[in-house]
């Protein structure tokens, strides 16, 4: 066996308030995150969108300290990994690959290179596949594979999901269970389950597997844990016009308030690392919601981090790959399952469902590009004088 190297994949996060903006502008610039007919639109969206946005972004971000965790933690996590394998007898080195700021993946894979590594798991940090988070990173990996031919002596596997391992759900149903235990009428609490959210087409129309994922995630856990209490799972983050997975994290919260409950645990089934939308959109904006609505106790179990049972799981992860026939890019990027990533939903006019959407899209996108004429103060109808 050569050299070993696990390379951890997330989204990654602003470190400080001033990379906001770049950073939003690098999510939005990503294809995978808002799908457009017209790919010479994408960067000029991106920066409509991260201009709008940023300052919002701002006060969240100023709220829980004033950047983003996730790199930090990730780090530990992957100092924690890199450690249980040594113990258990493995000599890999762990890095980090953030999809949208640093440690970028391209640096991830420039150390990769640099450190001579000959076998490589790619172990993204999300436990469910989607397309726009562990299919972006993989995507981009295949193309960084193709520009660069000294990359193929890299035997590499990837894993693409996680979401039923047995370390991983005991890990979240022991945590769960430590927060029951320490609350009074323990089995009063309604358990409520908030993914991040994907729009409903990624489900519909390209058999994004996240949802599946995400519901079976939550019945082992919640089978795991073995306690009477309700649960709910309901989806958060949403963005933009279109329709994502439902229900709604706020529209749930507000039913269960209507319905009586009284007392909420909210679990965050799609993240294993503290970050803005733990910290800031459930700890903050959802707290808030709920209590406004009628929700009297209001609790979240927090983020695994470096739980050493879900630390445990993932280096056992990585070995098994190792041991395990490699898995490579286009077996993810393109599916058996035929999960369409690209080309995307064909687009006609007319009447049909299919054009109705097509419709709507483009005008939006005219929308947004008047919207940015009207903030940047130029284009062709201040040109012509409409504005």
């Amino acid at each position: 066996m050569g050299r070993v190297g696990v390379l951890l994949l997330n989204l990654g996060g602003p470190d400080r308030l001033e990379d906001v903006r770049p950073f939003l502008f690098n999510l939005f610039s990503d294809p995978e995150i808002i799908r457009l007919p017209f790919p010479w639109m994408q960067k000029p969206l991106a920066w409509l969108i991260s201009t709008l946005r940023s300052q919002r972004s701002q006060d969240n971000y100023r709220q829980i300290g004033g950047g983003s965790p996730l790199r930090r933690i990730t780090e530990e996590q992957a100092r924690a990994i890199e450690n249980n394998l040594h113990g258990k007898g493995k000599d890999a080195k762990v890095y980090i690959g953030m999809r949208y700021w640093h440690p970028f993946t391209e640096e991830a894979i420039a150390n990769i290179r640099r450190d001579g590594i000959e076998q490589l798991v790619i172990l993204p940090l999300y436990p469910q596949f989607s397309i726009s988070t562990s299919g972006s990173s993989f995507r981009l990996l295949e193309q960084l594979w193709a520009e660069d031919p000294t990359l193929d002596r890299i035997d590499y596997t990837v894993i693409p999901s996680w979401y039923n391992r047995p370390g991983y759900i005991k890990a979240m149903a022991q945590a769960i269970a430590r927060e029951l235990d320490r609350l009074p009428n323990s089995d009063e609490i309604h358990i409520f389950f908030s993914a991040h959210g994907v729009p409903l087409s990624y489900v519909e129309e390209a058999g994004d597997p996240y949802q599946q994922e995400i519901e079976d995630c939550t019945r082992l856990i919640m089978k795991a844990l073995d306690r009477p209490n309700p649960h709910t799972l309901a989806y958060q983050s949403r963005v933009g016009p279109v329709e994502w997975l439902q229900p709604y994290t706020e529209d749930a919260i507000i039913d269960l308030a209507q319905q009586g409950v009284k007392a909420l645990l909210v679990v965050p089934i799609s993240f294993v690392s503290e970050h803005i939308e733990t910290l800031q959109e459930i700890d903050i904006e959802y707290r808030e919601l709920a209590e406004e609505a009628g929700i009297e106790r209001f609790y979240r179990v927090p983020a695994l981090d470096t739980d050493p049972t879900f630390i445990d799981d993932l280096a056992n992860l990585a070995i098994e790959a190792l041991e395990a026939p490699p898995m490579k890019f286009d077996s993810v990027t393109r599916p058996q399952k035929k999960v369409k990533m690209y080309p995307q939903e064909r687009w006609e006019w007319g009447m049909t469902p299919a054009a109705e959407v097509w419709n709507g899209r483009v005008a939006m996108i005219g929308f947004l590009l008047l919207l940015a004429e009207m903030i940047s103060g130029n284009g062709p109808l201040h040109y012509i004088g409409l504005l």
